[in-house]
């Protein structure tokens, strides 16, 4: 599979095939289990009732509102998992942490910023699988995505200053890298290499 030109600013979007059978099989056990896991992280506890009540909720959205095809083209690689889960959970730490003392922090009023980031790699999983890792994460949240360019706006908590603005994007550029190295296919994994050294992200603006 060969790359397209890239102007600078423009994100990577594979080519997907067209789907068969057992692809569309495998993509709606994939947006279930998706869909589940999401559901019973907002609980915070795992119980057969939020399994369940989980599934429910799946059933309900993919009939109700269809998603898009996705086409999962890659595979799990267990190291990049374990790194991703390890990150993931520091991450949750970390923020939950800095989100409580916002709270009790008196004489001091937090400041949020909405911070548009675009993905090096577009496409419709490393989208929605970025903005659900950042959702869970306290402090950030999606409000918008624009599939047609690739990018998140985020809303974060706790930003004052265009440095602080700075590193949240590229925190969120190293997340969507620890994705792709997770779940991500050949392709979307030499794109972003690709992408890391060509650096075709547009400047920051808030």
């Amino acid at each position: 599979m060969s790359a397209d030109p890239m102007t600078p600013g423009q994100p990577i979007e594979p080519t997907n095939p067209p789907l068969t059978r057992r692809d569309r099989r495998r993509n709606l056990v994939i947006a279930v289990t998706g869909l589940v896991a999401v559901w019973v992280l907002l609980w915070g506890t795992f119980t057969w009732a939020n399994l369940i009540s989980g599934l429910l909720v799946a059933a309900v959205l993919l009939a109700v509102f269809p998603l898009p095809p996705v086409t999962f083209a890659g595979r799990l690689h267990p190291l990049g998992l374990l790194r991703f889960g390890l990150r993931f959970l520091y991450d949750l730490v970390v923020a939950s942490a800095q989100i409580a003392w916002l709270a009790v922090r008196f004489g001091h009023e937090p400041r949020s910023a909405i911070i548009a980031v675009p993905l090096r790699v577009n496409t419709d999983l490393n989208l929605t699988l970025t903005a659900e890792a950042l959702s869970l994460v306290p402090g950030s949240l999606i409000l918008e995505v624009d599939r047609a360019t690739g990018t998140l706006y985020i809303h974060v908590l706790g930003v004052r200053t265009i440095e602080e603005v700075e590193q949240f994007r590229r925190e969120v550029l190293e997340l969507e890298e620890r994705i792709i190295a997770a779940v991500g296919s050949e392709d979307e994994q030499r794109l972003m290499i690709e992408a890391t050294h060509t650096g075709t992200s547009p400047p920051a603006d808030l």
